[in-house]
């Protein structure tokens, strides 16, 4: 079965976008190999807020299939990707299930907790940025229980003062 890994940057005060929805206070690492941390999904899931704020574009690849969670999207406007507006739950599940690569859930604090709470993330993988943002976008929202997280990996990037931290959602909480 495929992972549903979350993987993010976040401010040190734990938010995933700005006020605006901006990233722009993301400083990307020069040690960070972007390249083969791509190479490992062949799937993206992003919420509505996450689409529009990245240019209401998908990633621009033909080898990585994009899903967008929406009620408010029209999937006849997005001939490349698709929009997931119902029976949410049921389409991450057959997602799993599907042959190949892990599951990116690109972004969306709301969508990471809605897919934690019925058991499907596997991993929270989050570059934490040194700056403090006052406000925004949280890491997560709408979580409706207590979810215990297991280190599986740490690595701080001299360069920038990133903090990247890898950990295993506990399937026993």
């Amino acid at each position: 079965m495929r992972k549903v890994r979350y993987n993010c940057a976040m401010s040190l005060d734990g938010y995933i976008a700005d006020a605006d929805d901006g990233f722009d206070w993301i400083e990307l690492d020069p040690d960070i190999d972007f390249e083969e941390l791509s190479s490992q999904f062949d799937t993206y899931l992003m919420g509505r807020r996450t689409f529009e704020a990245a240019g209401g574009q998908g990633p621009p690849s033909s080898e990585i299939r994009n899903y967008v969670f929406s009620t408010t999207l029209d999937q006849s406007d997005h001939a490349n990707l698709r929009i997931i507006s119902e029976d949410w739950v049921q389409a991450v599940r057959a997602l799993r299930a599907e042959p190949g690569k892990d599951i990116w859930l690109f972004g969306g604090g709301v969508l990471f907790g809605n897919l934690c709470n019925e058991g499907l993330v596997d991993t929270l993988e989050v570059s934490i940025i040194p700056v403090l943002l006052g406000g925004g976008v949280p890491l997560v929202a709408g979580l409706s229980r207590q979810v215990n997280l297991i280190l599986k990996e740490h690595k701080v990037y001299e360069k920038t003062g990133t903090a990247l931290l890898v950990y295993e959602i506990d399937r026993l909480t």
